[in-house]
């Protein structure tokens, strides 16, 4: 007799496995995306990544409202933390501006990640977003520099989801850029 776990001798014993966390990736599709490829090779073992993979983000609408409600109910809900790929011009995107701002509203963690393209200022700082640099110094979000150590990606993680708990720090007080800068 078979019983309803298919197996005939009763109970099967099995281990579930861990769920893996989910993350948004937000990046500069047009220059930034080898980085993400690498990226999502790299860790898709350990993280369940989530992206949007339109390049031009055709959503069918010209209102900015309706853009940023599809970000949210169809890329951040459901993850824990955004994590922001930061090459050289990923300052001057829209969408990623708005990716951290919805992140912001959900009060979800937020790492960014600088990209070796992401060359050092005369002053040896890089130009992120930001929306995400406010956030840094307010000590909501993390910043780290890219790495291919699954170690050190998840401490920096979980120093996000750390820093994430201290609400009061989220800093949305920018406007949101309203198209990206040329």
């Amino acid at each position: 007799m078979i019983d309803r776990y298919g197996t005939g001798f009763g109970y099967q014993s099995y281990k579930p496995q861990p769920a893996k966390p989910r993350a948004f990736v937000s990046y500069h599709h047009e220059r930034d995306q080898a980085y993400y490829d690498r990226f999502a090779k790299l860790f898709s073992d350990g993280y369940d990544i989530i992206t949007d993979t339109s390049i031009d983000r055709i959503i069918g609408s010209d209102d900015v409202d309706y853009q940023q409600q599809v970000i949210r109910e169809q890329h951040i809900t459901g993850s824990s933390i955004t994590i922001i790929l930061c090459g050289a011009e990923s300052w001057k995107r829209c969408w990623i501006d708005w990716e951290i701002h919805m992140t912001l509203n959900k009060c979800h963690a937020l790492l960014g990640i600088c990209l070796p393209t992401n060359l050092k200022n005369a002053d040896g700082t890089v130009t992120v977003p930001d929306r995400l640099h406010v956030n840094v110094v307010s000590g909501y979000a993390h910043f780290i520099h890219w790495t291919e150590d699954p170690i050190l990606l998840r401490a920096a993680i979980d120093g996000s989801l750390e820093k994430a708990r201290q609400t009061s720090k989220i800093d949305s007080s920018a406007p949101r850029m309203e198209r990206s800068r040329p």
